[in-house]
């Protein structure tokens, strides 16, 4: 059954972890040089493929004794935590190599593999398996999931530099964290109280 809270639980989590992300200012780059909706085709559909993986790498960790899989998500809400707390900020990637053709299928090809690269076995994907599994409940989790990524693309594509004036980037980073680190407290004690 669809649960609104866990899809916004997701939504919250996913969002302000990818907010920082390489890919928010890589769809920044992409979408000042070419068509903005070229760019959110390819990025959205990429950022689908990764959520469907999340949610059956996170269904499949269902499987395993509850307490078990409660340790293992708390240790990577953890480890997820450190690293946003401990990376340095990434600034713009303008290396990124865009077509020189303007057509839909270019531009939305390279958004999607820019993402399809860039996201693979990213935090936030790690983090969309881990919610799946916390909950048991992929629908819920894999529309939040996939609704964050969207509006952190869309955010990132259209007017990623205007967000960034009002709020800095480490601010964002260290709410991400808080949240990944609550959630770690969660899952450890569910997996110590059984």
């Amino acid at each position: 059954m669809f649960s609104i809270t866990i899809m916004t639980i997701t939504f919250g989590v996913v969002f302000l972890a990818e907010l920082p992300d390489k890919t928010a200012m890589a769809g920044l780059v992409l979408g000042t040089r070419y068509r903005a909706s070229y760019v959110f085709v390819g990025v959205a559909a990429a950022f689908a493929v990764h959520v469907a993986l999340a949610i059956a790498a996170g269904s499949v960790l269902t499987l395993l004794p509850q307490r078990l899989v409660q340790a293992v998500v708390g240790a990577l809400f953890l480890a997820g935590a450190a690293i946003l707390l401990l990376k340095k900020p990434d600034g713009d990637d303008e290396s990124i190599k865009a077509p020189s053709d303007q057509s839909f299928w270019k531009v939305s090809g390279a958004g999607f593999m820019l993402i399809l690269i860039a996201e693979f076995g990213d935090l936030t994907q790690i983090m969309t398996a881990n919610l799946a599994a916390r909950y048991d409940d992929p629908l819920s989790v894999g529309v939040g999931a996939v609704l964050a990524l969207w509006t952190v693309a869309g955010l990132g594509i259209v007017g990623g530099r205007t967000l960034l004036t009002y709020l800095p980037l480490r601010l964002i980073t260290r709410i991400a964290a808080g949240l990944m680190l609550v959630l770690a407290g969660l899952s450890l004690y569910e997996a110590v109280t059984g």
